[in-house]
């Protein structure tokens, strides 16, 4: 029952979203001003105050980033042969390329944010930030060079490509909003009341304002062509990597707060990340779509089991 309560809000938000734009509520370019809110400004409020006021387990960053981003890197792997095996051209390694971002570029923010704290609550939001500081600009940047080396297009130095990914972190309210946490919480300072409350205020929205909006932009996903490919990249996504990352989160012997919030992250569909990934090279964007609607799909299903072993674990 305890699962039930943590796991089925989450998706009943996700599906009011999806809702209110199948029965015309609001216009699918409401996703746009919903995300925006979100993302720039209630989610960061939430990771802000979460890191500055709240107690933390000790855990060691570089066991954290071993254990997910080794997961991430065995399930990346895995991709790399499963896409060589399906594809009828083995020329198109870039295709390979995209596959391995569908199958583990999690949905960490829109869903992994709430999902994660609703389950362990506030003392996740450490760990949280660890992999979050992290995910965007390495899996951008591990994509985009090996893209760059399987083409032998060679368009640019390493600066080039490097330093549009450096100035999208600066950039980032989320990456922005981890970094003055960690260094207002270094102060010493705490929060004044009233700050502490109007912050807290906005906090609370973010959850809900995150779903609604993965909800509304679930709505332009749908599965079509390739069918094989998206089912492997899901198999890959919610399968394969939470159960290497569980593997490794006890090999490395992780707290139990911080090993829960790595097979959580693990565990998290497909994001639209990817998608755009797919978009910008032009490479299986339909079976990235698909993976992105069916794998959120799929995951109503093993988010539930995910929980349940976390809680065990926890």
């Amino acid at each position: 029952m305890a699962t039930v309560l943590i796991v089925a809000p989450v998706f009943a938000l996700i599906a009011a979203g999806y809702a209110s734009v199948l029965f015309r509520f609001v216009s699918e370019t409401a996703h746009k001003g919903i995300s925006e809110f979100a993302f720039s400004i209630a989610i960061p409020a939430l990771l802000f105050r979460t890191i500055v006021v709240s107690e933390f387990p000790d855990v060691s960053p570089w066991r954290m980033w071993g254990a997910y981003y080794g997961a991430l890197a065995i399930t990346w792997i895995a991709a790399l042969a499963l896409s060589a095996l399906l594809r009828a051209r083995r020329e198109d390694r870039e295709d390979g390329v995209v596959f391995a971002i569908g199958s583990v570029y999690g949905n960490i923010v829109m869903l992994g944010i709430p999902l994660t704290l609703s389950a362990l609550g506030s003392q996740a939001a450490g760990p949280l930030a660890l992999i979050l500081s992290v995910n965007t600009p390495l899996l951008w940047l591990c994509g985009t060079l090996q893209m760059e080396w399987v083409d032998r297009r060679q368009t640019g130095s390493a600066v080039s490509i490097i330093g549009p990914v450096i100035l999208d972190l600066a950039r980032n309210p989320i990456m922005l909003a981890i970094g003055f946490g960690v260094v207002w919480r270094f102060t010493g300072l705490g929060l004044n009341p009233i700050v502490d409350k109007t912050i807290e205020l906005l906090a609370q929205a973010g959850s809900p304002a995150a779903l609604i909006a993965l909800g509304i932009n679930l709505f332009r996903f749908e599965v079509k062509g390739e069918r094989l490919t998206v089912v492997a990249m899901c198999a890959l996504k919610l399968l394969a990597m939470p159960a290497a990352a569980f593997v490794l989160a006890k090999l490395l012997n992780l707290p139990p707060t911080a090993a829960g919030v790595v097979v959580l992250l693990a565990a998290m569909p497909t994001g639209a990340n990817a998608y755009i990934f797919a978009v910008q090279y032009q490479r299986l964007v339909n079976p990235v779509s698909g993976a992105v609607a069916l794998g959120t799909l799929l995951a109503a299903a093993t988010l539930p089991v995910v929980v349940v072993i976390v809680a065990g674990v926890h």
